[in-house]
C-alpha cells in the first residue's frame, strides 16, 4: 500500500485552468498506474484519466479529451492533472488513485487520496 495526498484544487471562472497534483509515499510509485477520478455530489464517482507505469500511456474519459493531460514525475513520486478549458460541469471532487492496471473502473484501484475540491464558475 501506498499514501496518496492530492492539493491544487480550488475556485476558478469557465475557462480557466487549474493543476491538482498528488503526492505518493514509499519506494514504489513507478510500479503503480495512476489514475484520476473525480465525484460531483448526488453522482457516483467517475473516471477521468490515467497513465501508465512510464508515462508512455495515458488514457482520458471523452468529456475532457483536448482539455485536460495527465502526466507523472517518477523521480518526484507525484502525479499531476494539467485542466484547461475548465467548465462548470468539471465542479467535482478529484482523487488521484493508484492500482496495477490501466483501466477505468474504480474497483481496480487499491490506494486512494484524501480528494481535492475544484469549483469552476459560470
Amino acid at each position: 500500500q501506498v499514501q496518496l495526498g492530492e492539493s491544487g484544487g480550488g475556485l476558478v471562472q469557465a475557462g480557466g485552468s487549474l493543476r491538482p497534483s498528488c503526492a505518493v509515499s514509499g519506494r514504489t510509485f513507478s510500479s503503480y498506474v495512476m489514475g484520476w477520478f473525480r465525484q460531483a455530489p448526488g453522482k457516483e464517482r467517475e473516471f477521468v484519466a490515467a497513465i501508465s507505469r512510464s508515462g508512455q500511456i495515458t488514457d482520458y474519459t471523452d468529456s475532457v479529451k483536448g482539455r485536460f493531460t495527465i502526466s507523472r514525475d517518477n523521480a518526484k513520486n507525484t502525479v499531476y492533472l494539467q485542466m484547461n478549458s475548465l467548465k462548470p460541469d468539471d465542479t467535482a471532487v478529484y482523487y488521484c488513485a493508484a492500482g496495477p492496471f490501466l483501466v477505468r473502473s474504480v474497483w481496480s484501484y487499491s490506494s486512494w487520496g484524501q480528494g481535492t475540491q475544484v469549483t469552476v464558475s459560470s
